[in-house]
């Protein structure tokens, strides 16, 4: 499939649907096809398949028709891949990205770090003072953490996002 071979685009969909579930789109018949058939074709179980199918239903990336056997009553669905919402989807993704951005340098720029040395916690200045500028867990004094690269590197992000 041609969209896989756009690095932030396969990013994306290997963290909606998992390693197998970039093996069932990249050998997806362009075609209308049983999910039964997929899962031969990918060598991959069905309810594997069936999972991926449905998580990209329901992120408008995928669409079924059913039919009905007259004989059997059973219902075969018909899948085929539908990327017509990509750009939109993609572009909200990159929006709530933007948000969490945001958010995250207002609270790195709102605020003064304190960090232990021998632990990977970080504490806001009203904790490390509630807690004496001491470790928690170690007791050992809390150091002033220098979080400007933190800052820099959010902003880096958010102008590179807003050049997209």
């Amino acid at each position: 499939m041609e969209v896989l071979k756009d690095p932030v685009l396969r990013l994306y969909f290997k963290s909606l649907i998992g390693e197998n579930g970039l093996k069932v789109l990249e050998k997806m018949p362009d075609e209308e096809t049983t999910d039964e058939k997929i899962a031969e074709l990918v060598g991959l179980d069905l309810n594997t398949v069936r999972r991926t199918l449905y998580i990209l239903y329901e992120n408008q990336l995928m669409r079924y028709r059913r039919e009905k056997s007259e004989d059997s009553g059973w219902l075969t669905y018909y899948w085929k891949i539908d990327l017509k919402e990509l750009d939109r989807i993609i572009s909200d993704e990159v929006d709530k990205l933007k948000r969490i951005l945001e958010q995250r340098l207002k609270f790195e720029e709102e605020n003064v770090f304190y960090s232990c040395k021998y632990h990977s916690i970080r504490f806001v200045f009203d904790d490390a003072a509630e807690f004496g500028f001491k470790c928690p867990f170690c007791e050992e004094p809390l150091e002033y953490e220098d979080n400007s690269l933190i800052v820099d590197a959010i902003r880096r992000k958010l102008s590179e996002l807003e050049g997209s």
